[in-house]
């Protein structure tokens, strides 16, 4: 079923992930926004389209395949991956595909941590450029009041929040910078789940915050 997303990744981003020069955690933010996301699924596969066409008039590029890549290619077009690439996936109605892939399967398979206040963190196994982590805040929660050292986008899995900017429900992304300092608060009819992905540690004002993201790693 289509979502009905109205908070979308900026077409830098965008070409970004399309180029292959994102972070590892901001290619899995995009690839799970877009697995859910046709607006932005379409955008990725128009700068895809041009890579390729500004590839195939590049000089020097012929590149011989490796036996059995065809084959290979064909069957993971096909949904029919390979045994040895092919991976189980869970029926999980919260995470996207990406996402299970990085879990190990659906929202029973994540390994949460208690952060403090009844939020917890699961933080994902990326490249050290940037830090991608599942966070759960329990209905009608506040995160501590923060800004930015440099980019986070939050996308919401389950549930919504609010911040002063405003609402964000299932399948949106909020892009932050340094300019943005704000004080997300979850929803109040539902725990809300959300896929976070920093480049830069995050900017908190109080002291416990600042004290508790030493041990956060946020």
């Amino acid at each position: 079923m289509t979502q009905q997303i109205t908070h979308h990744l900026t077409d830098d981003i965008l070409m970004g992930y399309a180029a292959g020069t994102l972070p590892e955690a901001f290619n899995l933010m995009v690839a799970t926004h877009v697995s859910l996301c046709d607006a932005c699924r379409a955008q990725v596969e128009s700068y895809d389209a041009v890579g390729g066409a500004v590839l195939d008039q590049t000089p020097g590029n012929d590149v011989s395949l490796t036996p059995g890549s065809f084959a290979a290619t064909m069957a993971l077009i096909a949904g029919g991956a390979p045994d040895e690439i092919r991976k189980p996936r869970s029926r999980d109605v919260v995470l996207p595909k990406p996402l299970q892939d990085y879990v190990g399967g659906g929202l029973d398979s994540v390994k949460w941590r208690s952060i403090g206040m009844g939020v917890k963190q699961a933080i994902l196994p990326t490249s050290k450029d940037a830090s991608a982590r599942l966070l759960y805040i329990p209905a009608g929660a506040a995160m501590p009041d923060h800004g930015h050292h440099g980019t986070e986008m939050t996308m919401v899995l389950q549930g919504a929040f609010q911040d002063e900017d405003d609402y964000f429900a299932r399948g949106d992304v909020e892009v932050a910078d340094s300019d943005l300092h704000h004080t997300p608060v979850a929803d109040i009819h539902e725990d809300c789940i959300c896929l976070a992905v920093t480049d830069a540690p995050l900017r908190f004002q109080g002291l416990l915050p600042k004290i508790a993201q030493r041990f956060a790693r946020i």
